[in-house]
């Protein structure tokens, strides 16, 4: 049983949301996990201007995700920044290379999933997860968020990231936080929660 955790990140936050996303679905008894990033679709120019090109280099290791490699899993997790409340560019135009996955059903009944990141608490985080699953709809998937079953959400005592619709941080306006642990912890509930229906199915 596969699940395969395809995200963007430019700055880290993404990235360390798609770690914990990994940490819980490996907790699923027979659950190979593997990560994937979408392709750059910035120059390396502009990824300096912006501050990004050094934070970049501590996932470079992760394998850049070919359209293709979707087919093969059994649930995949999508993690996106996000921008004026949808997915990045990046994500959208990976998505939008999937056309012939669309056209022979390659990914019908596969479980999908969602996770973000934002500069502020109210960023678009609910907007970018809710617009995300309707890529998945069309494709057939099986969205899967992130319940109630998981109490962090709850929580007034911080402010933190997380909703029905999928895990997500708040990244601050400098880039300057990082998941909190309550976040972090949604994303492997988040993580495990899928690739424990991924296995169901599977059986």
């Amino acid at each position: 049983m596969k699940v395969l955790i395809v995200y963007y990140s430019m700055y880290g936050h993404v990235h360390r949301l798609a770690e914990a996303m990994a940490e819980g679905a490996r907790e699923v008894t027979g659950a190979e996990v593997e990560l994937r990033r979408v392709p750059e679709t910035l120059s390396e120019e502009v990824l300096k201007k912006m501050g990004a090109f050094e934070a970049q280099k501590a996932f470079a290791h992760i394998p850049v995700c070919k359209v293709d490699e979707l087919a093969s899993a059994d649930a995949i997790i999508f993690g996106t920044p996000t921008r004026f409340g949808n997915m990045c560019g990046q994500m959208r135009q990976f998505l939008d290379a999937t056309g012939q996955l669309w056209a022979k059903g390659a990914l019908v009944g596969k479980v999908g999933s969602v996770f973000t990141s934002s500069a502020t608490q109210h960023g678009g985080q609910e907007s970018t997860l809710l617009s995300f699953h309707i890529t998945l709809l069309h494709q057939g998937m099986i969205v899967v968020g992130l319940p109630y079953a998981f109490q962090g959400q709850m929580r007034i005592d911080e402010i933190t990231g997380g909703s029905p619709y999928g895990a997500s941080t708040i990244a601050g306006g400098q880039g300057e936080r990082m998941p909190s642990e309550n976040e972090l912890a949604a994303a492997r509930f988040q993580g495990k929660h899928v690739a424990t229906i991924a296995f169901k199915l599977t059986k």
